[in-house]
């Protein structure tokens, strides 16, 4: 296990950390499509403009992980995107803490519903959010990710 590691809200001089951790995590796994590009540069006016939130995990003053709230459109309740971890860190519970973070963050806040979109390629994150309470849901025909093909949901009243 690695040091304390803190989970702070957004700021706007940790954009660019954002940014950078979420491009290499879908340059990695998948490609990165014109919207996320919109989205990942201009975290303020896509996410925290619009009700989200963002939070990123910082170890010894460098961000090293980062998630974000996206409010859903139609409902009331919140999509867990963006969750990014540096990729020299991956294996060290960084995304667990994030994780937890999120569901501890969205209780207290009083979520009405907690969803997400991923891919089944990959294991370990779905393997994580199984563990965490996440049930898989029916993923509609239009989702908002080409690259997804899971959907789940966090039942915030257990």
């Amino acid at each position: 296990m690695i040091d304390k590691v803190v989970i702070i809200p957004f700021d706007k001089k940790y954009s660019k950390d954002f940014y950078i951790l979420n491009r290499e995590w879908l340059q990695t796994y998948f490609y990165v499509e014109p919207f996320d590009e919109e989205v990942l540069s201009k975290p303020n006016d896509y996410i925290i403009d619009k009700g989200g939130h963002i939070f990123f995990a910082k170890l010894n003053n460098q961000i090293v992980g980062t998630y974000a709230f996206m409010p859903l459109k139609n409902e009331v309740g919140f999509e867990l995107t963006k969750m990014a971890v540096l990729p020299s860190l991956r294996g060290q519970k960084i995304g667990q803490q994030l994780l937890e973070h999120c569901i501890n963050y969205a209780k207290s806040h009083q979520f009405k519903r907690l969803l997400l979109y991923s891919s089944k390629k990959l294991e370990n994150a779905i393997y994580l959010y199984r563990k965490f309470g996440f049930k898989e849901i029916e993923l509609e025909q239009n989702s908002p990710y080409k690259r997804s093909n899971i959907k789940m949901e966090f039942d915030l009243y257990k």
